[in-house]
């Protein structure tokens, strides 16, 4: 069996209409050409569909059964090709977005809020969790696209750079090096200092550059989440070494003091390489970009 959209269109048209030369007329056709539309349909069906008088156009009773299922599957694929064009125009859609929990909570609000006042009809589902799920997700296709840091020797993943962040000193507010323009590892090794976890990538890019210094740290405090590392600097108890963005947010008792020599690493935009993005993630992804300028500020002394 083998007929074209345009076969069907014919057939309807003139059910509808009761006359081969007024469909032919709506479909800007020759009538013959329209009678041989028709024909060409009936003979890949193999069935007789309309009767044909001098006077008018009857359908048989195979092509009143015929038509009903027809007209559903020819609306079926126009409701599929206008939400194409609407996916394609970025008018209507979906994007699932993950980060790490503090990106999460800086960087990506308003970057959501920007793009649903752009794009209303896409809609923007947001995941904060570890790398590690991040990753996880991606490969699974659970997530679109994602905002963060990884190890270089991750080869399914494709990336674009966001910023560069650096490692900064945060300081309570009064601290004798809140005042400083910059800190050496060797200082720090002075102070109380509140580091993260050694599963941490952020720990462990700190330690080798403190090892590599030849500076002794022993943190005094060891947590897995940013948020109580700023809480203990807040209380006074210690020096964090923490990623600039970490002060982004309102941290009315912390002070950024750039550390020397300075360690840095690239927040990128991560998907899949083997999976191409939608329009909607597209769209996420371009404004991301076009976003950087806002996020590079830390509030130093």
């Amino acid at each position: 069996m083998n007929f074209t959209l345009r076969q069907l269109e014919g057939f309807l048209t003139v059910a509808e209409l009761g006359s081969f030369s007024r469909a032919a007329e709506r479909m800007r056709l020759t009538q013959s050409a329209m009678s041989v539309l028709v024909a060409e349909l009936e003979r890949s069906l193999g069935l007789r569909l309309l009767d044909r008088t001098t006077r008018r156009v009857e359908l048989t009773e195979a092509g009143a059964q015929f038509r009903a299922a027809a007209s559903k599957a020819v609306g079926d694929l126009d409701h599929a090709v206008r939400n194409a064009h609407l996916l394609a125009d970025r008018r209507h859609g979906r994007v699932t977005v993950a980060a790490p929990p503090l990106l999460a909570a800086t960087l990506l609000p308003p970057v959501i809020a920007r793009h649903r006042a752009a794009f209303p009809g896409i809609e923007v589902n947001l995941i904060d969790a570890a790398t590690d799920h991040i990753v996880a997700s991606l490969r699974a296709g659970e997530t679109d696209l994602a905002v963060g840091t990884l190890p270089l020797d991750v080869d399914d993943i494709a990336r674009i750079p966001l910023i560069r962040d650096q490692l900064v000193a945060a300081c309570p507010d009064g601290h004798p090096r809140a005042g400083d323009n910059v800190v050496s590892w060797h200082t720090l090794a002075g102070h109380p200092v509140i580091a993260l976890t050694p599963e941490s990538g952020i720990r462990s890019l700190a330690e080798r550059s403190w090892v590599a210094a030849g500076a002794s740290i022993r943190p005094t405090f060891e947590v897995s989440q940013i948020a109580t590392a700023l809480a203990l600097v807040e209380a006074g108890l210690g020096i964090a070494i923490l990623p600039s963005y970490a002060l982004r947010k309102s941290t009315p008792g912390c002070i950024a003091v750039r550390i020397e020599p300075e360690i840095s690493r690239n927040i990128e935009v991560i998907r899949l390489r083997s999976r191409s993005l939608s329009p909607a993630a597209e769209s996420f992804s371009e404004l991301l970009v076009s976003q950087l300028g806002e996020f590079e500020h830390i509030r130093e002394r």
